[in-house]
Formats: C-alpha cells, sequence, structure tokens
C-alpha cells in the first residue's frame, strides 16, 4: 500500500478546507490536498501541496526534520488544513512536538501566508524568520500579518548562536532591490546530508509529481492543443499537460506558445465542446506550436539543477557577486540530496552541482552558441518576455539595470 492510499483511508470531512485562501487567491483557493513523504527514513519528510494560475498548478513543499534530541524543526510551512495537520501530529506522536518553524524567505508570499497559521497549531514552536522582512503593498508588522509575537525571531547571523545550530548550518542570501528586497535561507541538515532551499535552484521532473495527479484536470486542460481539442485522460496526456505547465510556470510566455487574438478567442469560445464554468467557459486563448517540446526539454536538461528564468533575468542578476559568494559558502557544505520548495523533490546533487547552476552570473560561461546559454541550455527565444518584463520595471524604477557578470 502507498503513501497516498494509506491517507485515503483517513480522509474526513472538512480535511482538505483552506478557509483563508482570499488572502491569497491561487488555485485550488478553498481545498488543498496534502501528500506526505518520507526522504530519509526515521529524519526528514516532505509535504506537498499545489497552487497556481490559470491550472498552471505546481507543487508547493515543506520539510520536517526530525531532531536528534527529540522533536521537529519545519521549513517553510504550507496550509494548515485539517489534513495536512494530522499528518503532521501523526509524526509529533512518533518523534516529540514540533519545536522550530522557519520562514526562509523574505518576499515570498505563497510561503510566509502560512506561517501564522501554522504556528498557532502549535502553540509550543519557536519561530525563526530570515532577516530584513518586508510585504507588499504594504510594509506591515509580521504581528500583523498572524505572526506569534513572543514566539517569533529574526535568525541569528551566525547559524552557530541559533538553537538548533548544533544540527544545522544556514546560510542567508540577501539581495536590495531598491523598492524591495529578496532573501532566501539555505538550511544545512548535518546528519542526514540534506539541503533544504526555497526557489534558488530546482529541477524539472519528466513525469508530472504525484500531489498534481491527485485532481489531474489542470493537467488534462493544459494538454490541450486548441480550443476545440477533447483529450483524455491517460498519462500521455498527464505528460504533455505537466510539460506545457511548466513551461507557463517558467516563462509566463514561451516562445513555442501563440497567443491568439482577443476576439477571437471569445468567438471560439462559444463554440467549445466544453463551456462549462470550469473550463473558463470555453476560454482557451493560445495555440501551441509543433516545436514545444523542445523547449521543454531544453529546460528541463535531462533533470539538472538549473536556476529558475525569472530569478536569473529580473533577480539575482541584480548582485551578482553577492549571489556567487553566498552560493560559495552553500557549497562547502557535504550535501547529497537537495530538497526544494518546488517541482521536483528530493533532488540528488552535491555542491559542485549546486554551485554549477550558478554559473549563469559568470562571464566565462555566457557566450551566446545558437541562441542557447553554454552552461544552461536554456533557449534564448524562451527569455524574450522576461527580458520585456525586465526592461519595463527598470524603466519604472521598481528594479535597477543588471549588473556586469564577474
Amino acid at each position: 500500500m502507498n503513501v497516498q492510499e494509506t491517507q485515503e483511508q483517513s480522509i474526513r470531512p472538512g480535511d482538505f478546507t483552506w478557509h483563508f485562501w482570499p488572502a491569497l487567491p491561487l488555485y485550488p483557493y478553498g481545498t488543498r490536498r496534502t501528500l506526505r513523504k518520507e526522504v530519509v527514513k526515521d529524519t526528514v519528510w516532505t509535504f506537498d501541496q499545489v497552487q497556481g494560475i490559470l491550472y498552471a498548478v505546481v507543487p508547493i513543499r515543506m520539510t520536517v526534520v526530525k531532531l536528534k534530541a527529540g522533536g521537529l524543526l519545519i521549513y517553510a510551512p504550507v496550509a494548515p488544513t485539517g489534513e495536512c495537520i494530522r499528518l503532521v501530529k501523526e509524526l509529533v506522536e512518533r518523534y516529540g512536538d514540533v519545536k522550530y518553524i522557519i520562514l526562509p524567505t523574505l518576499s515570498g508570499l505563497e510561503h510566509k501566508i502560512f506561517v501564522g497559521p501554522f504556528a498557532r497549531r502549535f502553540p509550543n514552536a519557536e519561530v525563526f524568520v530570515a532577516p530584513n522582512q518586508w510585504s507588499f503593498p504594504v510594509n506591515l508588522p509580521l504581528s500583523w500579518l498572524g505572526f506569534p509575537t513572543k514566539r517569533t525571531h529574526i535568525l541569528p547571523e551566525d547559524s552557530a548562536s541559533a538553537p538548533f545550530g548544533d544540527e544545522f548550518d544556514y546560510e542567508v542570501l540577501y539581495i536590495n532591490l531598491g523598492r524591495g528586497s529578496f532573501g532566501e535561507v539555505a538550511l544545512f541538515h548535518k546528519r542526514s546530508r540534506t539541503l533544504l532551499v526555497t526557489d534558488s535552484v530546482l529541477s524539472v521532473p519528466e513525469e508530472p509529481p504525484e500531489i498534481v495527479q491527485l485532481d489531474p484536470y489542470p493537467l488534462l486542460f493544459h494538454a490541450k492543443d486548441d480550443v476545440f481539442d477533447v483529450v483524455e485522460d491517460n498519462e500521455e496526456s498527464r505528460r504533455k499537460g505537466w510539460q506545457r505547465i511548466s513551461l507557463f510556470a517558467f516563462y509566463f510566455r514561451p516562445s513555442a506558445l501563440e497567443a491568439t487574438k482577443l476576439g477571437k478567442s471569445f468567438r471560439d469560445a462559444l463554440k467549445a465542446p466544453d463551456r462549462s464554468k470550469k473550463a473558463y467557459f470555453g476560454w482557451f486563448p493560445f495555440q501551441w506550436k509543433e516545436d514545444w517540446k523542445q523547449s521543454f526539454d531544453a529546460l528541463r536538461g535531462g533533470g539538472r539543477l538549473f536556476v529558475a528564468p525569472i530569478l536569473q533575468t529580473i533577480i539575482l542578476n541584480q548582485a551578482p557577486r553577492t549571489v556567487l559568494g553566498w552560493a560559495d559558502k552553500v557549497a562547502r557544505w557535504d550535501f547529497e540530496r537537495i530538497v526544494g520548495c518546488h517541482f521536483d523533490s528530493p533532488i540528488q546533487a552535491n555542491p559542485r552541482q549546486f554551485r554549477q547552476a550558478f554559473d549563469f552570473l559568470e562571464k566565462k560561461l555566457s557566450v551566446a552558441e545558437g541562441g542557447f546559454s553554454s552552461h544552461q541550455r536554456l533557449p534564448a527565444a524562451d527569455f524574450e518576455f522576461l527580458r520585456e518584463l525586465e526592461e519595463m520595471l527598470t524603466k519604472l524604477r521598481i528594479t535597477s539595470p543588471p549588473r556586469e557578470k564577474l
């Protein structure tokens, strides 16, 4: 019996309900499933949910680590639904209470929004947050965002000073973007040789993750070639939908996507085979080119570790020296796997592979060859929309021009 079957047997009414979804109205809104998996026996577990826009759904993940002296540490909480909390409490019964909750990002609302509600379910847990927290559009105190005032602390600059410093090392990446900032805490669990990251690096699986397949409708929606296509629910359709969702998630407007003119898209909607509310009343305003699979294969790169295109284009290129210095420090740790908050997990990767993912910030590997960068192998054409977005944000003085590569 697999993990999903075991969890299905203990489902209770209301288990999937997330009442506070209007605060961040992302799909699947008020109903969220949770899937727990053991990564390292009796030591590390992941809890996957999904989130997305326009059915472009991807995993969002929290990680739970058993402490040597008993108790649990939680990295990047997800929505504390009844199902999620019950699955955590099953671990609590075996290994001890939740002692520490870590918010490893500064502005990642999709992670920050769950910390306060999650912490309230475990009143003995201390909450530690990355320094230089801020919120948009109004910069509010953490207590106004639901964080427990007396139990919330800023992570010490030196990881050895943290109450869990004997088992974990961490390094904080901080970039001042002008009107805001970006930050991430890379957390290394020494005993299991596991590196936890939020958004900095990831890997894309060829097959749709198990959590995404619990409700296959988004996969089948994006498997359509056009508004008139009727897709069967099978492995091939689910794979096709997942791979296109990945292109949406990373590029927003990949080169293999052709937008349908607004008037035509509404006329086509009137003739669509499925005009239900679930299918957006037949509205499907794009078509995929025949060579779309080439873009996905280039993005995935055989499952290699890489930095998301939007971070490459708009965020991390603001401070190459800072980012590479942070990556060098993280790469000194002797980890053998990486658990990120999105897409594939766990990723079997070593420090060299982690550091190599940031080579796009260095001149020595930035020479274009046939439209591809020499290391990342991402098609230049797929970056077109992100480049346009970068130029617009620079003109509006929301971000600064990218710094020169090192």
